[in-house]
Parts: structure tokens; C-alpha cells; sequence
């Protein structure tokens, strides 16, 4: 599509899919700070409609219709392309930690996550290439509810010493350091690919090239857009994850496009762990809410 001027007047519907990326890459571009922690602070919602504020009234209008709904913050993840990953991981530790029973919470999610090295090393990744990222996510979710005296050791993965568990705050700093978050980033990248390995005759019909739109086999698409390290997820690979994790995913579509019938309608897209896996592992507590903007992922808080 041609260059395109974007105004307050302009109408987003009558942009190209292409054009709308473009527009949000360059409205992240500038808003982007090459300081910015893999994962922030929670902000008011309102400061993203501040970032809009200059640009088209459509994603204002969207904003202001999450808000209306209860969508009152953000945590921002890093705009890196790993940012789907990272931004669910953090979402789904943190709603263990903040679980009315956090040591049930966390049980069930490592009874979950005592299965996925077998389901690797079954589709042909050598334990050698997971098993550090394995233990740096499996120490960081048995430090949610482990009782740590003051000279007690801890879990690798960002346990504190003196504590009855891990805190918020220290959840936070995990994430925010770099060797922890990108090994966890990287496990979930792996175990992406293994439910579409393993379920080939469920993502096959699904798997195209993103750029180009060609047919892709299974090995060609996980090795070059699951398990390469700084490429978005989409559709497959959140469907994917969600079914390996046992976990709802609800993602909110921030693209200025609204519908439904009401000013500045939002769509939600559900991913949806597989029926037989209710409440067996992490998907305690309703679905986990990421928002959507095209090229990035960020954590939507009510």
C-alpha cells in the first residue's frame, strides 16, 4: 500500500491490515524506550491513551471502551518479539502467586510442568537444550509458596532468603533479569513447538508462512517462527501454548477496528486449553488477559 498521512480524521477501517501494523510499529517506535525493563511496572490505562491521543480518535475510543469495562491498567512487556511469551509467563506466575491457595495453585501447575520435558525430548529435543530453562521456571514457581528461613538457600529463579514465599516485587526482578526471563521465555518457545509437533494433524491445516502466506510443514514453521528467538506469536502458537500450559488466554484486540456494534467495541479472541484439561493445571482463576497491538503483546489488568 502506498504511504498514507494518519490524522485524528482518518478513518481506520479504510486502512489495509498492512498499514494499521505499520502505523502502531510507528507509534511503538517512538514511544519506545531502549531502557524499558522485558517487564515494567503496572501503569494506569491511561497513559496508553495518552501515546494515542496524537494519532487516530478509533484507538482512543477503543481504550476508553476497555476501560469502561473494568481494564483499568497495563504491565508492559518489551518490544522485542518475545513479548507474547514473556508477557504470558509473567501473567500466569503471577496469578499462582496471587492465588487464594497458592500452594494448591502452584502443586497443580508443576504437576503440569513435570510432564512437559517428557513431551520435549518425545519430538526429538535433547534434554541438554531445555533442561537449564526447565529448572530456572520450575525453581521460580516452587519459590511462590516455599517458607525460606534467613539462612536458608533458595530456588534458583528469584526466591528470597527471609521470606514466607516470594513477593510481588520479587517476582518482578525475575522477570526484569535477563538470564532468568529469556530461559523461561525460550522453555515456553520449546514447549510451544512440542504440542504442535506432537499434534501435527491439528496445526498442519494452519501453518503458513507469515510474510509470504506459503504452506509451511511443521518442522519448517516451528523452527523458524516458534522456537527463533524475537518472532511474534500468533494464532497457532497462543493456541498451542495455552494447551500445553492448561490455561485460558483471552486477547484483546487493539487495532482500530471496532465492532460489535458499540462505539469503540474491543474483540477478545479466547484460547482455550483442551476440555479434559479443566482444572488440572494452571488454569485456576479465569482466563489470563493480554492486549493486543498489531506487532505487540502487554498484560491487560482489571
Amino acid at each position: 500500500p502506498e504511504p498514507i498521512e494518519i490524522n485524528e480524521d482518518t478513518d481506520i477501517s479504510t486502512l489495509s491490515a498492512a498499514q494499521v501494523y505499520e502505523l502502531n510499529q510507528n507509534l511503538l517506535n517512538e514511544t519506545a524506550d531502549v531502557n524499558r525493563p522485558l517487564i515494567d511496572q503496572i501503569l494506569p490505562i491511561s497513559e496508553l491513551r495518552k501515546e494515542y491521543e496524537r494519532g487516530s480518535t478509533t484507538f482512543v475510543k477503543q481504550i476508553d471502551w476497555l476501560e469502561a469495562q473494568g481494564y483499568q491498567a497495563i504491565r508492559r512487556a518489551r518490544g522485542d518479539g518475545d513479548c507474547f511469551y514473556r508477557s504470558l509467563s509473567f501473567a500466569y506466575v503471577e496469578r499462582l502467586l496471587k492465588s487464594p491457595d497458592p500452594a494448591s495453585a502452584v502443586s497443580n501447575a508443576l504437576n503440569v510442568l513435570s510432564t512437559t520435558p517428557a513431551m520435549l525430548e518425545n519430538v526429538g529435543f535433547q534434554k541438554l537444550v531445555f533442561e537449564d530453562f526447565y529448572e530456572i521456571f520450575e525453581g521460580l514457581l516452587k519459590n511462590i509458596s516455599i517458607p525460606h528461613t534467613p539462612d536458608a538457600p533458595t530456588e534458583e529463579g528469584g526466591g528470597v532468603a527471609g521470606t514466607g514465599g516470594m513477593e510481588e516485587a520479587i517476582l518482578l526482578s525475575a522477570f526484569q533479569n535477563a538470564e532468568i526471563s529469556n530461559s523461561i521465555v525460550m522453555y515456553m518457545r520449546l514447549l510451544t513447538s512440542a504440542q504442535i509437533r506432537i499434534d501435527p494433524d491439528t496445526y498442519q491445516p494452519f501453518l503458513f508462512h507469515p510474510e509470504l502466506g506459503e504452506p509451511m510443514s511443521v518442522r519448517e514453521f516451528c523452527e523458524n517462527f516458534v522456537e527463533a528467538t524475537g518472532k511474534e506469536a500468533d494464532h497457532v502458537q497462543m493456541t498451542a501454548l495455552s494447551r500445553a500450559l492448561h490455561v485460558d488466554i483471552d486477547v484483546a484486540y487493539l487495532d482500530g477496528r471496532s465492532g460489535g456494534g458499540e462505539e469503540g467495541h474491543v474483540e477478545f479472541v479466547k484460547f482455550q486449553q483442551d476440555q479434559s484439561d479443566q482444572q488440572v493445571g494452571g488454569g485456576d482463576g479465569g482466563p489470563i488477559c493480554l492486549l493486543y497491538r498489531p506487532g505487540h503483546y502487554d498484560i491487560l489488568v482489571k
